[in-house]
């Protein structure tokens, strides 16, 4: 069985992706930091047992145990009123989070 992270996976696009993931028999490991993310967009997972979340900011580095098949990098603030609002947070994470 396949072993996925999935970052920013409490936001729109994450969630979604974590639950196609999990459809196609991947384990899927959802971290997010929740600045703009929501626990509610992905607590109906939280039952399943191939699906961890993990509440974590993607700028520090993260050791995670066994090996991961696939990374899915979705975590940054997406829509311009969160870029005015944590203009630092969404550069860090576009950069350190992505690097």
């Amino acid at each position: 069985m396949k072993r996925t992270l999935i970052t920013g996976a409490a936001g729109f696009l994450g969630s979604h992706i974590c639950e196609r993931f999990l459809q196609e028999g991947h384990v899927v490991i959802g971290m997010d930091n929740l600045i703009t993310g929501d626990l509610k967009n992905i607590q109906h997972l939280f039952h399943l047992p191939h699906f961890e979340f993990i509440q974590y900011d993607v700028t520090q580095t993260v050791q995670l145990p066994g090996q991961l098949d696939n990374i899915l990098h979705f975590a940054s603030p997406a829509s311009p009123k969160d870029y005015l609002k944590f203009p630092i947070e969404t550069l860090k994470t576009g950069s350190m989070g992505t690097y």
